[in-house]
């Protein structure tokens, strides 16, 4: 098995069985053979005799191999007692105060189990409604949001899988406009994406230049009109200044229903590429493509063959992890076995291109797209008939869209998923999405440097003797290989990285995989900077008019920006609003955009503390800590590790920081012997002096620490936690497939 450091780590971290003291007592291979045996035994449902162990082999290989893989819940959960093996549902939520609070009740059940959520608001009534049976008046979407948000917040702080959630609102509710605005502010509703969705009459009526109804889902009754190009326009602003809202178009995924009789499908997965019914659950998995290509004597080409063989194994893993599953939920579990719907997708695309010397940005590769999602969709759904003649088609087919063709075993078979973590450990580009960076430079805990490159950029410049240090330092430094004149042209002109693939482009790379994919394509569309608001609305137009099934942007830096903007946003021709520090003020520096660092693991009095600090060339500049599952103080760590680096950042000297934490105690540490540390804020301190011993002693940074000056406008903590850096392991975070996750462990916002 070919895994890499990084990829072994994250194993080790977040899938590999541990006992009660957190120490991982599984091998890679043994999770494997853990992942398989347990998939393969479904098998047995359908026939008593059927031959379990080769078909755990197969899936084994295919799994080992890096040539597929399943969704994170599986990896982690399959064959031990938990056994939920679904990374997403859908919940509805009723207009009635028990129905509100019974999917609070069953969403916090889905978190427990490591699972994400997603949610239609569009039933509740507006804010200022009467209510009948109080005399009173109703709150509201948004406030109801807020519960929801407060509850998964809650289960996150018991040490469980991060649970995420997806909020839906129809553009026609009388609320949208709060809806759109919801998270204006980047601390409000952190444990949401948010999506409007859209109807065809309403971007029909943006086009036209004329006003749509709002209406009542209560009464049902018109409650007044909106202007469908300013509401068009206020979404637009929304995501350009903070990426969202993200919008869905709900008649296209209606119009893909294959049960319509079983009710509309209101809302998606939290990362927007999996339509659900309410108490659906979807089972992911992902093709890794970069091993889908073979070499022939003019370089590389697509294997047709390995990649069909392929599908056929992964649909029938992923239909026998229906059965192996053990839902949170009786009802998930009914209504999951009612349709069987799968979502098979695709990994590693951009680096395949590249092995093809395809640049991404091009009509080549577009087509190409549609060609290999054509072929896998095709291929599903042979082997999904194939399963239905041995198994049977999925319960509803009779009254399903596809009930004048031969059955099907399941209702839907492919689904571009996300694919951070996945792709990670298959040391492979993430989903459908261009490659973000070639080359890294990371620091280890000795003080020295390790260059990362993208494995097929260095076979390419070793097969032409270019291969440097040097060389890759300076690719590190620029981000890009398309200014530096020493490498070939042909090289520069493939391997481009997402910044420098246009808007346009990430729409039609996005429309060719929606055109042959079941469900839908989860991809953020990354701009520059300095894109502007109609570049957000031509995307918009684009992705409408091409048929995506919905859209997520990002531009580089906003989320960021919004900080600084304390209070509001700068309007069109207004001048940059700059917060003045008094003279005698001491503000921090702001969080630098490239730091190094490393992360210890700390045994305390009640499980495991990771401590993970970051600095610069200036100093020590952030510290995030993480508590292990076995329980601690997470809020207590937490604040200790904020206020010690907003003091780091101040120009607080190092030792006085120290001095104040090391030694505090904590009932939990003096009842246990051997212990290496009196209590959090005590490992904390250890570990801040261990880094800037380490440091200073390789000449890195003076002693003392240098003078740091006072930045004109501060930044916030929160913000930098969400957006900035990992909390895991401190690197940076990025927009992706969309959803906010870290490249370097693997850590995602959506779970």
């Amino acid at each position: 098995m070919n895994l890499s450091q990084n990829a072994v780590t994250v194993l080790e971290r977040r899938y590999l069985i541990k006992n009660g003291e957190g120490v991982v007592i599984e091998t890679v291979e043994e999770l494997f053979h853990r992942v398989a045996d347990a998939i393969a035994q479904s098998d047995r449902l359908y026939d008593p005799q059927a031959d379990c162990e080769g078909t755990a082999a197969q899936f084994y290989e295919m799994m080992t191999e890096l040539e597929f893989l399943p969704n994170s819940p599986t990896l982690m959960n399959a064959g031990r007692p938990l056994g939920q093996l679904s990374a997403c549902f859908v919940l509805p939520v009723e207009d009635t105060m028990e129905g509100i609070f019974e999917a609070i009740k069953q969403a916090a059940l889905i978190h427990k189990s490591g699972g994400g959520t997603g949610f239609s608001f569009s039933r509740l009534r507006p804010n200022g409604s009467a209510v009948n049976s109080t005399g009173g008046v109703a709150s509201g979407p948004i406030s109801f949001m807020k519960v929801f948000n407060m509850a998964t917040e809650a289960v996150k702080q018991g040490g469980t899988r991060r649970g995420a959630n997806m909020g839906i609102l129809r553009i026609d509710h009388p609320d949208i406009l709060k809806f759109i605005d919801c998270k204006r502010d980047n601390k409000e509703i952190t444990n949401f994406n948010i999506s409007v969705g859209l109807t065809e009459a309403f971007m029909n009526a943006v086009e036209a230049g004329k006003n749509y109804d709002l209406v009542d889902p209560h009464s049902k009754q018109v409650t007044g009109q909106l202007s469908a190009r300013e509401v068009f326009d206020h979404i637009v602003d929304a995501a350009w200044r903070n990426g969202e809202p993200g919008i869905i178009f709900l008649d296209r995924l209606n119009r893909d229903n294959i049960v319509p009789g079983q009710g509309e499908i209101e809302s998606t997965n939290p990362c927007g590429e999996q339509p659900l019914l309410p108490f659906e659950s979807c089972n992911l998995g992902s093709i890794n493509l970069t091993k889908m290509v073979k070499k022939t004597a003019g370089g590389y080409e697509l294997d047709q063959a390995k990649l069909i063989a392929t599908v056929k194994k992964a649909v029938h893993f992923l239909d026998n992890v229906i059965d192996a599953n053990k839902y949170p939920l009786e009802q998930i579990d009914v209504t999951t076995k009612q349709t069987r719907k799968i979502g098979l997708g695709v990994m590693g695309w951009a680096d395949m291109l590249l092995l093809l010397g395809i640049p991404y940005h091009s009509d080549q590769a577009v087509e190409l797209a549609e060609k290999v999602m054509e072929t896998i969709t095709v291929s599903a759904r042979e082997q999904s008939r194939e399963l239905a003649r041995a198994r049977g088609a999925f319960p509803l087919f009779e009254e399903s869209v596809l009930r004048d063709g031969e059955p099907q075993r399941n209702g839907t078979v492919t689904t571009i998923a996300p694919t951070g973590t996945l792709s990670l450990l298959a040391g492979c580009s993430s989903g459908v999405e261009p490659v973000f960076g070639y080359v890294y430079i990371r620091n280890i805990m000795d003080g020295t440097e390790m260059i990362e490159v993208n494995p097929i950029l260095r076979q390419a410049l070793e097969d032409r003797g270019l291969y440097t240090d040097s060389l890759m330092r300076k690719i590190a430094a620029q981000g890009s290989l398309s200014r530096i004149q020493e490498i070939p042209e042909d090289i520069r002109r493939v391997f481009v990285s997402a910044h420098e693939v246009s808007p346009e482009y990430h729409i039609r790379m996005q429309a060719a995989f929606q055109k042959h994919t079941d469900n839908a394509v989860s991809k953020t569309v990354n701009f520059n900077h300095d894109a502007t608001r109609e570049e957000v609305a031509q995307v918009y137009r684009l992705a409408f008019e091409l048929g995506c099934k919905g859209v997520t942007i990002y531009r580089d830096g906003s989320r960021s920006e919004q900080v600084l903007n304390i209070g509001k946003v700068k309007k069109e021709g207004e001048a940059e609003a700059t917060q003045q520090p008094t003279s005698d003020a001491i503000v921090p520096r702001p969080r630098p955009e490239l730091v190094t660092g490393i992360t210890e693991r700390v045994k305390i009095g009640c499980g495991n503390l990771y401590i993970t600090v970051n600095y610069d060339d200036k100093g020590i500049c952030e510290i995030f800590t993480n508590t292990g599952k076995a329980g601690g103080c997470p809020s207590q760590s937490e604040a200790t590790a904020r206020l010690a680096s907003i003091a780091l950042r101040s120009g607080i000297d190092v030792h006085s920081i120290v001095d104040q934490l090391k030694g505090i105690r904590c009932p939990s540490t003096i009842r246990q012997s051997g212990m290496k540390c009196t209590s959090c804020p005590d490992a904390i301190a250890k570990t801040i002096e261990r880094v800037y011993k380490q440091q200073t002693e390789l000449g890195h940074w003076a002693e003392p620490q240098p003078e740091r000056k006072a930045c004109k406008s501060p930044v916030n903590a929160e913000e930098e936690r969400q957006m900035g850096s990992c909390p895991e392991c401190g690197a940076q975070m990025a927009h992706e497939s969309g959803c906010v996750i870290c490249r370097n462990c693997g850590f995602s916002k959506c779970g």
